[in-house]
C-alpha cells in the first residue's frame, strides 16, 4: 500500500516530538545522565584575539589627529549650524578650570587620539580597553543582562558582540574601509550609549546626549606575522549632525609595552 507522502511527514514530524518529549522526561527524572552544558563565555567564544598592546598609526586626517585644530575648523565632520555655533565658542581655558578637560577624550574621540591602546579582558564577559592619551578606561560588555547606567560618562555604556563583518561573506572584509584589500577577519560590534556630551574633536566640535555610536573593530594580519586592527566608527546625532560620520583608524600590535606613555587629559 502506498503511503501518501503528506502522511509520511506527518508521521516523521510526530516521531520526533515523541523522542524530544521522552529525552525532556528522562532529563528531569535523571538529571545526573542528562547535565546542562554551561554557556560560553565571551572569551571562550572570542574567534580573534585583541588582546595586548597597540599604536595608532595615522594614516588619515594627520592634520586634525596630531595637532589640535584652529577654533571654527569643522572640516570632514558633517556639522549643522548647531554645531558651528557652540564650536565657535570654544574656551580650553574654561574647560580646564571648571575639570572638563576630557571632553576631547570621550568615547567617540578617543580613538583618533595618537597614543597607544591596551586591552585586556578584564573578566571572561568584559574586554577593557586602555589608553595612555588621557588615561581613559572603556568597559566593552558582552554579558547584556544588566541595565545601563543611569548616570552618564566621557565613556558611556558600550554592549559588544561577536559579528561577521558588516555586507559581507562570514570571514571577509567590510565597509570596504581596510588599509589593505583582501585580508579576511572577524569583526567586534561595539555599540555605545550613554556617553556625557562632549567634542568629537578637541577644538570644541560638541556632540550631544543624542550620540549614536557604533564601531567594528576588525583584526587581520599581514603574509609577515605584524597584526592590525582597524576600527570603523559610524557617529550619529540628530543635533549637531546633518549626517552619520563615518571614520576608521588604524592600530598597529607592538610587541612589549615598552613605549607605554600615559598622559593626562589636555584641553588643548
Amino acid at each position: 500500500m502506498k503511503i501518501p507522502l503528506a502522511k509520511l511527514l506527518a508521521l516523521a514530524s510526530l516521531g520526533a516530538m515523541m523522542l524530544l518529549g521522552m529525552h525532556s522526561a528522562y532529563a528531569q527524572a535523571f538529571p545526573s545522565l542528562f547535565p546542562r552544558q554551561q554557556a560560553k563565555s565571551a572569551r571562550e567564544m572570542a574567534p580573534v584575539d585583541f588582546t595586548g598592546q597597540w599604536v595608532s598609526v595615522i594614516m588619515e586626517d594627520w592634520r586634525w589627529r596630531m595637532v589640535t585644530p584652529l577654533k571654527g575648523d569643522f572640516s570632514n565632520i558633517p556639522v549643522n549650524a548647531a554645531a558651528r555655533e557652540v564650536g565657535e565658542t570654544w574656551d580650553p581655558g574654561k574647560d580646564t578650570a571648571a575639570g572638563e578637560q576630557c571632553k576631547g577624550y570621550s568615547a567617540p574621540a578617543l580613538l583618533r587620539e595618537p597614543g597607544r591602546v591596551r586591552i585586556s579582558w578584564q573578566d571572561d564577559n568584559t574586554l577593557k580597553l586602555e589608553t595612555d592619551a588621557g588615561q581613559q578606561i572603556r568597559l566593552l560588555n558582552f554579558s547584556h543582562s544588566a541595565a545601563p547606567p543611569a548616570q552618564k560618562s566621557w565613556q558611556g555604556y558600550s554592549v559588544a558582540k561577536w559579528e561577521d563583518p558588516p555586507g559581507t561573506n562570514r570571514g571577509t572584509f567590510g565597509l570596504g574601509l581596510a588599509p589593505r584589500a583582501g585580508m579576511k577577519s572577524e569583526t567586534l560590534e561595539v555599540t555605545t550609549s550613554q556617553v556625557r556630551p562632549g567634542y568629537l574633536r578637541k577644538n570644541g566640535v560638541p556632540f550631544s546626549e543624542q550620540l549614536k555610536m557604533k564601531e567594528y573593530f576588525d583584526l587581520f594580519a599581514e603574509p609577515d606575522g605584524t597584526q592590525w586592527f582597524v576600527v570603523t566608527t559610524i557617529i550619529e546625532d540628530p543635533q549637531y549632525l546633518n549626517s552619520p560620520w563615518v571614520t576608521s583608524l588604524n592600530f598597529k600590535r607592538e610587541k612589549d609595552p615598552s613605549k607605554w606613555h600615559p598622559t593626562p587629559c589636555s584641553a588643548t
